[in-house]
């Protein structure tokens, strides 16, 4: 890839998209990883620093230290205003409110915080008649690794394009800190969960596992080339196609055949 060439069409993507949109700027979730910080650098390109609120949504208690302080200078070099909104009230609320909320699984209530968070993110973008700009790489949109209506719930997504290695190539180049680029990735859900450890393959892997895919190879032909293991391989694809419906709008029922005619 032209990474030089990727930035301009990134950044013409969103100056663009908010001109159409009529919008007075934009907002960003910064999570304190690469996906978001790299967002916030082009969206700051692309709009101006004036222009661009970025809010650190972190839960007491989950959230990491490094990744709270990782947002903060991300901020901080940029120069744009910032927020930092602590959801673990929220949450308690509906964990209060909600009956047996005590028997959920982590992932019931990991898909809870995401979106919370996005409803924080749209309250402020109401507010200022802000796009609230989502941070969701490519890897992550085809293996549908992103919570529905949560952090997937965006106005537009400026590096769905860029698989995940490219994410963390382009970041090198438009000047991320490098503790952000090479701290393992996590959605920060739940204390210890990383990316690669819940998808059971490395990034470097699926990013060609994902771009053989695309481009008609065979699965065996991928496992050969790349060394999967038979899991690694079916987990894969199966996760694909369970996660499917998260891109697309929900079906409808099409009554044609019920109307009366005529």
């Amino acid at each position: 890839m032209n990474f030089e060439k990727a930035r301009e069409m990134i950044i013409d993507f969103i100056c663009t998209i908010t001109e159409q949109a009529r919008v007075n700027g934009a907002v960003v979730g910064l999570s304190g990883g690469i996906d978001s910080a790299l967002t916030a650098y082009l969206t700051v390109e692309a709009l101006g620093h004036e222009n661009v609120l970025g809010i650190h949504l972190p839960e007491l208690n989950v959230t990491s230290a490094e990744d709270v302080l990782d947002a903060t200078e991300v901020a901080d070099r940029l120069n744009i205003e910032f927020k930092t909104i602590d959801i673990s009230e929220i949450l308690s609320s509906f964990m209060y409110s909600i009956p047996q909320s005590d028997g959920a699984t982590p992932l019931t209530n990991g898909n809870l915080k995401a979106r919370i968070r996005m409803s924080v993110l749209y309250y402020y973008a109401n507010l200022s008649g802000r796009m609230v700009i989502g941070t969701g790489n490519k890897t992550e949109i085809m293996l549908g690794y992103y919570t529905k209506y949560g952090d997937g719930g965006v106005d537009i997504e400026p590096i769905g394009d860029l698989y995940k290695t490219e994410v963390f190539e382009l970041s090198r180049m438009v000047g991320v800190p490098e503790g952000i680029i090479t701290k393992p990735p996590t959605a920060g859900l739940w204390v210890g969960q990383t990316d690669e450890d819940e998808l059971g393959i490395s990034y470097v892997v699926v990013d060609k596992l994902l771009e053989m895919l695309l481009d008609g190879k065979d699965p065996e032909y991928i496992q050969d080339i790349l060394g999967v293991s038979d899991e690694q391989m079916d987990s894969t694809i199966q996760r694909i196609s369970a996660n499917i419906h998260k891109s697309q709008a929900p079906p409808i029922a099409v009554l044609d055949a019920a109307r009366m005619v005529g």
